[in-house]
């Protein structure tokens, strides 16, 4: 039984309740009593309309499931069936949004942005002084600098790898801060002069930058700086010079490192990268993210046998050129991603039922982040008094409107001026990729970002399409129209509701962390096709990602885009069904093993371990970045194939526990590892079996549900 104390009909998990108490409320000025009262007051008035909105999404797909099942695809009549039903909506009038308070690194600056579970508060604190990350590191550890020729990794310091690294990251400058003559490799002295960069080269010649306006600034003294200061598409890169260090001494200028602003923006993340199933694994969460608002939040790890403690780090300053100091911001600006409109959970039962998780989310996190909204920490986040909450799963503007008034709600009850409460939409659901400029123009007052999540938005678009046909081979499904018209329509949709300049236009995540020289060779598709951010696994991936904002200018590329025309709307309702079935058994057998291997290795340890991010190894033995969402497209689309006979439920079984001793293999060196073979009975297992034979039935094909219970079953939890 979990214990619980009440406060008028809200029945609060006793660890949820103390957190609030001792911790959330002391310093913000609010009245416990005051404060619990108006908490029920908004859920009893606003549980009622999310589970209307709920109800909907399960009447329209009903809807569409009967359609395809009696009708065979074709473009005009669906639209007209989804202008029908209400599922495709008339576009509203042209409109700017005129959200205010806004920082620079969301309005202004493009950039990297990482996303972490809230949960881990190392990860927390990693990825929030991931704003500045030594490029010499990145390029030395990760494969963007080859191996061959005798510059292998090795345990200690190899020279011939540095010398790659060096010659990469000199490289590096004379691409984006080019001298007028001569090159970065040749320096052999920085110094500053009269507020100009003097840089002394091998032949003995001075030069500077070729464009003056780069050099912003330095630390040191003039004539032998410690720090020389760039800057290029709003952006810093900062040459450290230190000729006694290890690597400088080996540098005829003295250089020991490049340091780049590199993750700009963080997402800390209560929602698809977490396991948080009750109110001991939402403290957790709630109590990271209150100690990163309050600039408080440590943690002490082991590192090299010694006891390491980390914190979040300080701003950066350097002197100017107009005699005066300049300070930058030292960490990345962080916003926080709740839980949607979808979960309950059993931390508040309210009339013995549990509360909406993103009701709960909303009236709590805002409290969370008073100290910083208030400007009452040293270390702050948001400059401009705002939280920037980043809302997941919406379906439509009807649910981004609620949104918008449990945010209103959560003000009122926080006693904070209108609209702190910034939202982020994450167009990851067919109904508000279709209505996305109806979406915004719901928030056009609050929205400060937008993004597209590949792996969300198919998962959604199978569901939608269960009954209409066999889907093509997962691997195939961006060669479909639907998707370039999804990856275009969202930018140019923000773009002409006025987001340039003052909101984000965000793209999906690099799931390799290890194979960072593919992402160097091909992220900058994101940049280029007009997103001011972009989703990286790692702080050293934010640092590789980060060069490709030098390389191109966001702020022009959306202004060139501005004067185009988005992709078609038919591209983008066109659906990527298999139009030629006919693949062999070996075909269809390596397909199911990718998907079935990939949802055992994150299912177990999800359940098993409550670990909801992590790297996990494919069935190549490659190592990525999984959540829920890749969870959620594998689960659909093996579904889909059973539901039209491509395979069957034997197949599928077979497979499966095929997959699991693999699964197993690779798990066998983790002692907190429990095997799901020989058996086959497991908790865990039984979980990942769910998802692909229950997946149809399962609410627009959402994992959350099955992975909940499953982890509540095996914490023994009752329903109390």
């Amino acid at each position: 039984m979990t214990a619980r104390i009440q406060k008028g009909k809200l029945a609060i998990a006793k660890e949820l309740y103390d957190f609030i108490e001792n911790e959330a409320l002391p310093g913000s000025g609010l009245d416990s009593e005051t404060y619990w009262k108006n908490f029920e007051q908004v859920v009893v008035d606003l549980s009622p309309k999310n589970k209307a909105l709920l109800a909907k999404r399960d009447d329209i797909q009903a809807k569409i499931d009967e359609w395809h099942r009696n009708n065979k695809f074709e473009l005009g009549a669906y639209k007209a069936f989804l202008t029908e039903i209400g599922y495709l909506l008339p576009e509203v009038e042209d409109f700017q949004i005129s959200t205010e308070n806004v920082d620079e690194e969301i309005a202004l600056l493009a950039g990297p942005q990482l996303v972490v579970p809230v949960r881990n508060a190392r990860y927390c604190l990693n990825a929030a002084n991931a704003r500045w990350g030594s490029l010499y590191d990145a390029l030395y550890g990760f494969d963007v600098i080859s191996e061959e020729g005798g510059a292998e990794k090795g345990k200690g310091y190899n020279p011939v790898r540095g010398e790659k690294v060096i010659a990469f990251a000199k490289n590096f400058l004379n691409e984006n801060f080019p001298l007028a003559t001569g090159s970065h490799a040749d320096a052999t002295q920085y110094a500053v002069d009269h507020n100009k960069l003097v840089v002394t080269l091998k032949d003995g010649t001075q030069t500077t930058v070729a464009h003056e306006a780069q050099f912003v600034g330095y630390n040191g003294e003039a004539a032998a700086p410690t720090e020389i200061v760039f800057k290029n598409n709003g952006l810093h890169v900062i040459i450290e010079v230190d000729a006694t260090s290890p690597i400088g001494k080996t540098d005829a200028a003295g250089v020991k490192d490049l340091v780049l602003e590199a993750a700009v923006t963080t997402i800390q993340d209560l929602e698809d990268s977490i396991a948080a199933v009750d109110a001991e694994e939402k403290v957790e969460g709630y109590r990271n993210w209150l100690g990163l608002m309050k600039g408080t939040l440590e943690e002490s790890i082991e590192k090299n046998g010694k006891t390491v403690t980390r914190s979040l780090n300080k701003d950066r300053t350097h002197k100017n050129l107009i005699g005066g100091e300049t300070i930058i911001h030292g960490r990345s600006l962080m916003l926080l991603r709740n839980v949607g409109h979808l979960m309950t959970n059993p931390a508040i039962l309210v009339d013995g039922a549990e509360i909406y998780e993103g009701i709960m989310d909303a009236l709590v996190t805002p409290l969370l982040s008073f100290a910083d909204i208030k400007g009452e920490n040293e270390i702050k986040n948001s400059r401009k008094g705002s939280m920037y909450i980043v809302k997941p799963k919406m379906h439509g503007p009807e649910e981004v409107a609620f949104a918008v008034e449990l945010f209103e709600r959560a003000e009122q009850l926080l006693g904070l001026p209108a609209k702190t409460l910034k939202i982020g939409i994450m167009d990851e659901e067919r109904r508000t990729s279709v209505n996305l400029k109806n979406c915004i123009a719901q928030a056009k007052d609050r929205t400060i970002f937008i993004n597209t999540g590949f792996m969300d938005r198919t998962g959604d678009e199978i569901h939608t399409f269960m009954e209409a046909g066999p889907f093509v081979r997962k691997g195939e499904v961006k060669a479909q129209i639907w998707f370039p018209a999804y990856e275009n329509r969202n930018v140019m949709v923000g773009l002409k509701a006025g987001l340039r300049g003052k909101a984000q236009i965000g793209k999906g995540m690099w799931p390799k962390p290890d194979m960072l020289l593919d992402m160097y060779k091909t992220k900058t598709e994101h940049p280029d096709a007009g997103a001011s951010c972009a989703w990286v696994p790692s702080p050293a991936g934010a640092v590789i990602h980060a060069i490709h904002y030098h390389q191109i200018n966001v702020a022009s590329r959306q202004k060139e885009l501005l004067a185009t025309e988005a992709l078609p709307l038919d591209d983008l309702l066109t659906p990527p069904l298999a139009k030629d079935t006919n693949w062999s058994e070996e075909e269809k057998t390596k397909e199911l093993e990718n998907n079935c291997q990939g949802i055992l290795g994150y299912v177990v340890r999800w359940v098993d371990l409550g670990v909801g991010c992590s790297k996990v190894l494919d069935i190549n033995n490659v190592g990525l970045m999984e959540d829920r969402a890749t969870l959620r497209i594998s689960s659909q689309h093996v579904a889909n194939w059973l539901r039209h006979g491509i395979v069957t439920r034997a197949q599928v079984e077979e497979v499966m526990k095929r997959m699991a001793t693999i699964v197993d293999q690779q798990n066998e060196n983790d002692p907190e590892y429990t095997a799901m073979g020989p058996n086959f009975d497991g908790i865990a297992f039984q979980a990942a079996s769910d998802l692909i034979f229950k997946g149809g039935e399962q609410p627009s094909g959402y994992t959350e549900p099955l992975l909940h219970a499953a982890r509540l079953k095996l914490k023994g939890y009752t329903g109390d």
